[in-house]
């Protein structure tokens, strides 16, 4: 079940980005667009973070009337150094963003004054413990950019556009907020613009349910960790979640995470100040972790969550230091230089402190492809550091399609077996992606945390059996997949196609009887029209209501210049006697015939008819009080009269439904040039000569549906027998 209230607040985010990217758009690369929206977020949150700190500050202390961002400069001095060592930073009032925002519309040098602000808040934490966590924050934000404008004019003009949607954000607090706003508007903006950058989505951010996911098997069973580490961090995204989870306070020693992307580095220690992660509990670090880690004397570490980039090249044995490398020498090999997956494994597994658990997603290749990874996996199972392998859903990842895996590590396991766990269906479908729900997550870590045997979703397996299978690490190794191909009955299936080709011969015969009718009536055409058939236009022969009023929906009734239903109002007629002629039911509805022609609309007969492309949610032509009424894009007819029959005239257009569709007006009602089809020449048989056609149709059989039932039937009896003669028994080693 997905939360209502989680989605609105994504849905109102996603609608604020978008609304800044138009304003935006044909001036800033999207890549570069998404670094913009974030560093400004990044300044709004921070001023309104000072400000609320402070004012609470005075209004504990009585004074209900104090405001920080109406204060003075020099007065607000007085609290650069207690900011410093309690926020890690310092702004002046008017440099705070609503203040700056305020003067944005007539500032011509706006460009040079968000330089000087954001240069100040950088200055603000030199010499100071913080300093670090605030260098180079703001770089990857270039007020002077002709990315920006050519001219100074033109920056200025769309600084201001790009705070004011800023400030339109509705991020109330942001510690109540149940997303993670900031990282949903990161996730929202990779989504929007990675692939045109040319960028693997995968590589810059998790989706925040796989995030929720890995937290949840890592923290299982934990109230409270000493810390949390992410090797290859990015937006800190997973460091957050841990957050979330388990609650800031509880861990205990802080977020540590190292990333080797500049710009993602730079995001990742705005990310930790947007969620209230003060200076002191983060370090965030900006290196290549496998070459360079920047955590020796922090490890080990509780919880490690990660989400490394997929199959990436490295140093590997082309640097002789790495073989002795405390990390990756118990394996007594490196990780291919062109796939670093099992090196970040290794990296994990030697940070991990002894009553720790990682949980790492991980490229499927790296749990069956041979050479060294097959050295490495047998190193992890025979030292039995491996807790549990789960298959996930494809499509969960924006950039790739391709289904991963979660690999668990713990070195306090009690058992020596390996759980795995297929989880490939555990998802829903969203757009043209696949999503994680809360029931999904909560199966999958019952699961997990149960370690049962479950058919056909997963399996305990002992070390001795994984040896067996050369270290192969893929679940759909160790746990069976379901049989959910139908069963067949071979002899009741050739009976079946026995008895309706049996049919087709009838109706065939029935077809070459009707010939005779057919030649009755021509007879009866040329004795009394010898000749020939008039034609009229069938304004001349039918009746239009000038005005329908149709079908009352709530309290709304629609008026319309001739008669026809709109798809919506279908399903609000009263059930009157008649007939129903479906054109077609549309593939959006899934409706039947059998439910339009039943409590929802009328009693009668229904005929089914193909008419083309369905353009509307459902077409049909209805017989309602005496009229012909069609859904939004299909034509209206009349009533029987002396020249013409309904009947007659239904058959007439079928036959011109082709013609019918190139009527269809431009603009945004898809519904044909009512003018067009009036003018529509008719051939006017006498009525008795209309009633003889109409019977012979009504009994005249269409055997495509047949001839389709039939051809299904052989096509499942061929697919019987091939599949029986190729099925062998595997050979046991």
């Amino acid at each position: 079940m997905i939360d209502n209230k989680k989605e609105q607040e994504r849905a109102e985010l996603h609608r604020t980005i978008w609304s800044i990217a138009n304003d935006l758009r044909g001036s800033v690369d999207g890549w570069d667009f998404k670094n913009y929206v974030l560093v400004m977020l990044f300044y709004r949150y921070i001023s309104e973070n000072l400000t609320n700190y402070i004012n609470a500050g005075e209004h504990e202390a009585g004074d209900n009337t104090f405001d920080y961002a109406k204060l003075s400069d020099e007065v607000a001095e007085d609290a650069r150094e207690d900011m410093v060592q309690t926020k890690g930073f310092f702004i002046l009032p008017s440099q705070l963003f609503c203040n700056v925002l305020a003067k944005a519309d007539t500032d011509e040098n706006l460009n040079e004054t968000l330089e000087s602000v954001f240069r100040s808040i950088e200055a603000s934490a030199q010499g100071c413990d913080s300093e670090d966590d605030f260098k180079g924050l703001f770089d990857d934000f270039d007020v002077n950019s002709n990315k920006l404008g050519a001219t100074v004019a033109k920056r200025n003009e769309r600084l201001v556009k790009l705070m004011n949607g800023v400030a339109s954000m509705q991020l109330g607090d942001y510690q109540e907020n149940t997303i993670d706003a900031f990282g949903d508007a990161y996730e929202y903006l990779m989504g929007m613009y990675a692939s045109g950058a040319g960028k693997s989505g995968g590589e810059y951010f998790t989706p925040q349910e796989v995030s929720e996911l890995l937290t949840k098997l890592a923290t299982v069973g934990k109230t409270e960790v000493n810390k949390v580490y992410d090797p290859a961090c990015g937006s800190g995204s997973l460091l957050l979640k841990a957050s979330k989870i388990l609650g800031k306070d509880n861990v205990r020693q802080g977020f540590y995470g190292q990333e080797i992307n500049i710009t993602t580095y730079n995001l990742c220690r705005i990310n930790m100040f947007l969620h209230d992660i003060d200076y002191d509990k983060f370090n965030i670090a900006h290196e290549d972790t496998l070459v360079s880690p920047q955590h020796w004397d922090d490890s080990p570490f509780e919880v490690i969550v990660s989400n490394p980039p997929y199959s990436i090249k490295w140093a590997g044995d082309s640097d002789s230091l790495l073989i002795n490398d405390p990390r990756f020498s118990p394996a007594g090999v490196l990780a291919p230089k062109s796939k670093a997956d099992l090196a970040f494994i290794m990296h994990s597994l030697s940070w991990l402190a002894n009553d720790g658990v990682a949980s790492i997603v991980c490229f499927p290749g790296v749990m069956y492809r041979g050479g060294a990874e097959q050295k490495i996996r047998k190193y992890l199972i025979e030292n039995n550091f491996i807790d549990c392998i789960i298959q996930l859903p494809d499509n969960l990842f924006y950039g790739t399609s391709i289904a991963t895996c979660i690999m668990v590590l713990k070195k306090n396991k009690t058992d020596n077996n390996t759980l795995f766990i297929d989880a490939s269906k555990e998802c829903i479908k969203v757009t043209n992606s696949n999503k994680l729900t809360d029931e999904n997550i909560t199966k999958i870590v019952k699961t997990f945390t149960q370690r049962e045997d479950i058919k056909y979703f997963c399996r305990l397996v002992s070390t001795g059996e994984i040896a067996e299978n050369d270290y192969n690490l893929s679940v759909s190794t160790y746990v069976e997949q379901e049989d959910t191909r139908e069963v067949i009955d071979i002899s009741a299936l050739t009976a079946d196609i026995r008895k309706k080709v049996g049919n087709i011969f009838s109706l065939c015969k029935v077809i070459e009887n009707i010939t005779f009718e057919v030649d009755k009536i021509y007879d009866l055409i040329n004795k009394l029209c010898p000749d020939g058939v008039e034609y009229v236009p069938l304004w001349s022969v039918t009746i239009w209501d000038k005005k329908f009023k149709s079908v009352e929906k709530g309290k709304q009734k629609k008026t319309i210049s001739y008669p026809y239903l709109l798809a919506n109002d279908l399903f609000s007629l009263k059930r009157e006697d008649g007939n129903v002629f479906l054109l077609s039911t549309g593939e959006e509805t899934g409706w039947t015939t059998e439910e339009l022609a039943g409590d929802n609309i009328c009693d009668g007969e229904v005929v089914t008819i193909p008419w083309g492309k369905s353009r509307a949610v459902v077409d049909c032509i209805k017989y309602y009080k005496g009229k012909f009424i069609t859904a939004d894009n299909r034509i209206a007819t009349s009533y029987d009269t002396d020249a013409l029959l309904n009947k007659y005239l239904y058959y007439w257009i079928m036959t011109k439904g082709d013609l019918i569709d190139t009527f269809y007006r431009g603009s945004g009602i898809k519904h044909p040039d009512m003018n067009k089809v009036l003018n529509l020449e008719i051939p006017l048989p006498p009525l008795e000569v209309q009633r003889e056609i109409v019977r012979v149709l009504d009994n005249l059989p269409d055997l495509t549906q047949e001839f389709t039932q039939v051809l299904t039937l052989y096509k499942k009896q061929y697919e019987y027998y091939r599949d029986k003669l190729l099925n062998f028994k595997e050979l046991k080693k």
